[in-house]
């Protein structure tokens, strides 16, 4: 239970449903519990049970006070007053009162289910917003480390696991066992002898019940797990659906599904016995129950009749115990289903606490302040780092003048990527530092910092809205001016007009609607309506056509006009203008200088590249 008591810190403040929520329910019980007691005078008065003495006592109205005799004598005198008058109409006040009673009851067992519905829907609604939030703060190398389709199926089947068996079982256990206890006191009232005995025997079906709901935890982690690795595949193969079909691997694909698919239908399979197990075994047990209590009370009831003892068990009396005792079952059969539902539950709730107890490693600092202007450089100062145990850089040092351009060439994995990605912190220095005009970054907010960036990347992303609302992404105050001048710039503009609705246009999942150059065009467009002082390129036109590199190459150059920029290329010929290029090797810079120093050096790894590339 202690996942929940923190799941549960979620549905504060509690004082909005927790005292409506017990005050509604011991009303019900009340109300429940008297239309079952109006079964023992129902049958007195429809048998004549009553003595000459009692029926004398009920001739008077009894004195006021505070007790439950009074109620109980006033109750009868009323009764068996309507009957001097006439039979039918003491019954129809009998009758009149069980029904007024089952309204009441149904009334306030919905008046407290409501005051339960608004802590359930406001957990669900902060434990999704507490994910989400927290997964946008997470450092980027999370995400590299953890399945795409295990972190949707956190946020989706997991959140709802809570939602649909988690939050109505915690429902029922905060419900039920008042309604429990109220019979009890009832049944007590009635009996104290048999109902110390159904006490008894109770225990022993609720450790048989504990015995089948031990293992339904592991068995919900088993399938929630499974659950992501499904949605995982789901994803790789709606993304690579053309490689798949080119390369005939459609039945690989399949067979790997159903592999998955398999084990989830077995880890489904063994919780739906146990679970289904847990209620059929409290149904039976209760049966048995039900038996012990006909045995030991019928026996009770002749011994009185023999004896001729009138204050012992009666028949009605005895009735009325049984129809307590058959809404006693019903909560406590509630209760087995929902202790064996706690147990999903729990699994779910395990798994969303990882996500919220994962720390934040990239962080602002208390005392972070705000980069307000970009204004001299910046400088890598002997900067190391590696992804857990691997290191990817060593000893990096440059230094990027203000309106000048540095570019970056090595083979794939030497870490060029890594230095762009430490500029705008998506990842920390594992030592050394970079300085923005002379101070370390980490100073600043992260905020602050990357708004003075702006990316373009090989890897395009774009999102399923208009053209307009990817191009102003993060700017609700964007006016169509200012995006359709960053789309000229861009070279997107023409294209755009020419679309169904033009900057309205809807592009679809990723920007699907649109091709290759077309779409880098709009990340390109989306850059220039930020307007940075520092542009990041990684590898911008490196998986374009001739026609559209050549497009998004002025569009490229139209966007480093008078910008500081990080340029990231395989294609040399997209950085021979820039001011200084590093040549890096095993996370190392082992040369550097401009393009018409590097091919003039005898040996030179960037003339040996420029030579391959035809390159003059």
């Amino acid at each position: 239970m202690k996942t929940y008591r923190r799941l549960l810190k979620y549905a504060r403040p509690y004082r909005y449903f927790v005292l409506p929520f017990f005050i509604f329910t011991l009303i019900g019980v009340f109300f429940s519990i008297f239309q079952f007691a109006l079964i023992i005078p129902l049958l007195n008065f429809l048998f004549d049970q009553h003595t000459a003495a009692e029926l004398q006592k009920y001739a008077t109205a009894p004195h006021f006070s505070l007790s439950g005799s009074y109620f109980k004598d006033l109750f009868y005198y009323q009764v068996y007053h309507l009957k001097t008058m006439n039979p039918v109409y003491a019954l129809y006040f009998i009758a009149a009162l069980i029904v007024t009673s089952v309204i009441l009851t149904n009334l306030f067992r919905y008046l407290a289910q409501r005051c339960l519905v608004n802590a359930r829907t406001l957990l669900v609604k902060r434990l999704r917003e507490a994910i989400f939030e927290k997964m946008n703060y997470l450092h980027m190398g999370y995400f590299t480390k953890e399945h795409k389709g295990d972190l949707l199926s956190r946020m989706n089947s997991d959140v709802f696991e809570i939602e649909a068996v988690a939050a109505n079982s915690l429902e029922v256990l905060f419900k039920e066992p008042y309604v429990m206890i109220g019979y009890f006191i009832a049944l007590f009232t009635i009996s104290f002898k048999l109902t110390l005995f159904t006490l008894l025997i109770i225990p022993i079906s609720a450790i048989g019940i504990a015995m089948v709901t031990k293992r339904l935890k592991k068995e919900a982690k088993d399938m929630q797990a499974s659950i992501g690795r499904l949605l995982t595949i789901i994803d790789e193969t709606l993304m690579g659906m053309r490689i798949i079909r080119a390369f005939n691997a459609t039945d690989f694909v399949l067979k790997r599904f159903s592999r998955e698919n398999d084990f989830y239908r077995k880890a489904s399979l063994h919780g739906f016995k146990r679970r289904e197990l847990a209620p059929a075994f409290s149904e039976v047990s209760g049966v048995m129950v039900v038996a012990g209590i006909l045995i030991y009370g019928g026996m009770m009831i002749l011994d009185n009749q023999k004896l001729a003892n009138p204050s012992g068990l009666q028949a009605s009396s005895f009735i009325a115990f049984i129809a307590i005792f058959s809404q006693v079952m019903r909560p406590a059969k509630s209760m087995v289903v929902a202790l064996a539902n706690i147990q999903r539950g729990e699994a779910s709730g395990n798994r969303i606490l990882e996500i919220l107890d994962t720390p934040i490693e990239v962080d602002d600092k208390p005392d972070a302040r705000l980069l307000t202007a970009f204004n001299e450089k910046v400088e890598f100062k002997e900067v190391c780092f590696g992804y857990s145990e691997k290191r990817v850089l060593n000893n990096i040092s440059f230094t990027l003048n203000k309106g000048k351009t540095v570019a970056l060439v090595g083979p794939s994995g030497v870490g060029k990527s890594t230095i762009a990605d430490l500029m705008p912190r998506f990842y920390d220095v594992s030592s050394g530092s970079i300085m923005i005009d002379g101070e370390d970054i980490r100073e600043f907010t992260m905020e602050s910092l990357r708004s003075q960036m702006s990316f373009v990347t090989q890897d395009i992303i774009l999102f399923n809205d208009t053209i307009f609302n990817n191009i102003a992404l993060g700017r609700p105050d964007a006016t169509e001016e200012d995006v359709i001048n960053a789309a000229k710039i861009a070279n997107a503009h023409d294209f755009i007009v020419e679309t169904e609705n033009g900057y309205q246009t809807n592009i679809g999942d990723r920007g699907i609607r649109l091709s290759g150059g077309q779409r880098q065009r709009l990340s390109i467009a989306r850059a220039v309506f930020k307007n940075p002082a520092i542009l990041i390129l990684d590898e911008a036109t490196s998986a374009l056509d001739t026609e559209s590199e050549k497009l998004v190459q002025d569009a490229l150059e139209n966007l480093m006009k008078g910008r500081t920029t990080l340029v990231i290329a395989h294609r040399l010929s997209t950085i021979k203008e820039a001011d200084e290029i590093l040549i890096l090797q095993d996370g190392e810079i082992v040369e550097r200088g401009n393009h018409f120093d590097l091919i003039e050096k005898e040996d030179s790894i960037y003339k040996r590249l420029t030579q391959m590339q035809k390159i003059a």
